[in-house]
């Protein structure tokens, strides 16, 4: 079972905000705000994307690579998050 099913609930509320986050530049864009404000709004949209995804690779990390029952479950946790962090950081 993936750990993600422990905290859905918390993990859903925080991509919702993300969603929220991302209409309001939407808005702004059509608002025609300044571009100050809209980068402050990226910026902000950035923080809590990165917050998000670090939370899910700590807990898979704590859960499928140091919390490996088997050496060859601790390998596979392990080969993903790298697989992962490559992807992350393209």
């Amino acid at each position: 079972m993936s750990h993600t099913i422990h905290q859905k609930d918390k993990l859903i509320a925080r991509v919702r905000r993300l969603r929220g986050q991302l209409e309001g530049i939407e808005r702004a864009l059509e608002g025609e705000a300044g571009c100050a404000e809209i980068l402050r709004q990226l910026a902000s949209v950035r923080g809590a994307l990165g917050g998000l995804t670090a939370e899910v690779m700590e807990d898979h990390l704590r859960h499928h690579v140091m919390g490996a029952e088997t050496e060859v479950d601790r390998r596979q946790g392990g080969e993903e998050l790298i697989d992962v962090i490559r992807t992350y950081l393209k």
